[in-house]
């Protein structure tokens, strides 16, 4: 497992060096695992809902991966970039109308009752397809799952469906509930939702409010000789300088997802005990984007979102608000995407003049305060750094003659008034790209998605060449040929921005050196740990 002393040109700085650090084998630590003990991590936040067959995010599943356990984990060596959980195979038929999944033997829900391919029948077809915020779009063509055994799931689509698109889901989207659990009643409302019932490595003990989650050890699991902890404590402490102290002083072992605020790392690394780790995110790229209200009759017209893209300086927010973990963006797809980016797309460098010009050019002139327009901006209050870039934002718009006007939210006020109200004009996002661009980036810019729905096209914005494109690429059952499309698909959205990209970052974690079997994998901080262990 490497473990890098950052500076601020490490990291993501840029995050061509994780992609290549992400094709590396994990290296096998010589020590034996030892079995029991007790993590105890630091949490940020306390999700409202832990069920993330209904909610796939994060947060959800920083906790809830544990507990409930997909289809497939994303892996640095294994087939297709993916290592078996419930299914130990899948195959794709050649026109894209099915996929059959094999599924483990011998697993057993924490109540007891086996797991069998009717959980996987139902958790499709109730769950994925009609409720979860993006499943909702990847198995919308879902119309059935057969089962003719207990250990077989088939897919069936009405549509021609790619399995590169398929496979590529199966880590984010495929999280199994148990049936018997769920069928009775309205899903959304189930009690299970805040206390899950799974079949991973660890069982829902107890959560109180504002203090801890508490995750104890299943017996019963079915990797052999594993989990090796007995416990996992997740610590609530919303103040990341909470977090780098009760490290200090040994009262958590892991802080993750950059829980340790950045102008912190280069002091923490040189900590006795501690170590920084750069490596177990490359699956879960943020993405810093400025979203925006199409309605707006400004802000329909292209040269202002141009001049927009031109008054940011994307080099300066990664310098100066990432303090170099992070890298510019050129469009929807990050830069350590080897699968799908592409460099070849419109850009627009940071130039204030060019900027003033297009506003000119489009008819809004400065008054005699010096303002052409005002705008309502609204900063995601998730990160410390979305809420900067807010900030930052504001004052290069004030530049161009544009009046921000910022409106702070917390999350669920944010929430609503960006997917659900349309209250703003500009919005500050940091959605994630998982993998493939039909699982969370398409939704972005594509129309016709209802309100409510988060992280989605909410600002108002249809083109219909785009939907095409979308829709075009969401049938292509030929790999190559779909790779080609979203190549099309990154150059329209740079072209016509409906969103401005502008920077791409992942995660730091910090953990003590007794902490062993971390980051071995490209999702690890929202994978299952069960082979992790802590030494004495």
């Amino acid at each position: 497992m490497p473990v890098f002393t950052l500076s601020r040109r490490t990291l993501l700085a840029g995050t061509a060096a994780l992609a290549a650090s992400a094709a590396l084998p994990p290296i096998t630590l010589a020590a034996e695992p030892r079995k029991g003990g007790r993590l105890v991590v630091a949490a940020d936040s306390e999700p409202r809902n832990l069920n993330p067959a209904i909610v796939a995010s994060n947060g959800v599943f920083f906790v809830s991966s544990k507990i409930v356990e997909q289809l497939a984990e994303a892996d640095y060596e294994g087939e297709d970039g993916l290592s078996p959980r419930l299914a130990v195979s899948w195959e794709g038929a050649e026109d894209g109308l099915s996929a059959t999944f094999k599924l483990r033997e011998g697993v057993t829900w924490h109540d007891g009752k086996p797991f069998t391919s009717a959980d996987v029948a139902f958790s499709a077809l109730e769950v994925w397809k009609k409720l979860q915020n993006l499943g909702r779009t990847v198995f919308k063509d879902l119309e059935a799952v057969d089962t003719p055994d207990e250990h077989t799931a088939v897919f069936r689509f009405s549509k021609p469906t790619p399995f590169q698109l398929i496979r590529n889901a199966l880590p984010a989207l495929s999280s199994v509930v148990p049936k018997h659990v769920y069928a009775e009643g309205k899903i959304e409302d189930n009690p299970a939702n805040n206390a899950p019932v799974g079949t991973g490595p660890f069982r829902f003990a107890e959560y109180k409010p504002g203090q801890y989650c508490r995750l104890e050890k299943n017996p019963a699991y079915w990797g052999e000789g594993e989990p090796y902890l007995d416990e996992i404590v997740y610590q609530v402490l919303p103040d990341r300088a909470s977090a780098a102290n009760s490290l200090e002083a040994g009262e958590i072992q892991l802080a993750a997802f950059s829980a340790v605020p950045l102008a912190d790392l280069d002091r923490i690394a040189k900590v006795p005990g501690l170590k920084v780790v750069t490596k177990g995110y490359e699956g879960l790229t943020y993405q810093l984007v400025v979203e925006i209200n199409h309605r707006r009759e400004e802000l329909a017209d292209l040269k202002v979102r141009q001049a927009i893209a031109h008054a940011i300086d994307k080099d300066f927010v990664v310098k100066t608000i990432f303090l170099g973990y992070a890298e510019t963006a050129t469009g929807p797809v990050p830069k350590n995407d080897r699968q799908f980016y592409t460099a070849d797309v419109p850009t627009y460098d940071f130039d204030v003049a060019r900027a003033n010009a297009l506003l000119d050019e489009a008819g809004y002139k400065r008054g005699d305060d010096g303002t052409r327009f005002s705008l309502r901006l609204l900063p995601a209050p998730y990160f410390n750094e979305t809420k900067q870039f807010g900030d930052y934002l504001r004052q290069a718009l004030a530049a161009i003659g544009i009046d921000a006007q910022l409106v702070n939210n917390d999350a669920a006020a944010h929430m609503k008034a960006v997917y659900t109200d349309h209250a703003f004009d500009l919005a500050v996002g940091p959605p994630v790209f998982r993998g493939d661009p039909a699982i969370s980036t398409t939704i972005l810019v594509q129309s016709g998605i209802p309100d409510g729905v988060p992280f989605s096209n909410q600002g108002g914005y249809h083109n219909a060449v785009m939907d095409t494109l979308i829709e075009k690429a969401s049938q292509t059952l030929d790999a190559g040929a779909r790779t080609e499309l979203y190549k099309d698909f990154q150059r329209l959205v740079a072209a016509d921005l409906p969103l401005i990209n502008v920077a791409d970052w992942s995660f730091i974690s910090v953990a003590s050196d007794k902490l062993r079997n971390i980051a071995d994998n490209p999702r690890w901080a929202v994978s299952n740990w069960a082979d992790t262990w802590l030494e004495e």
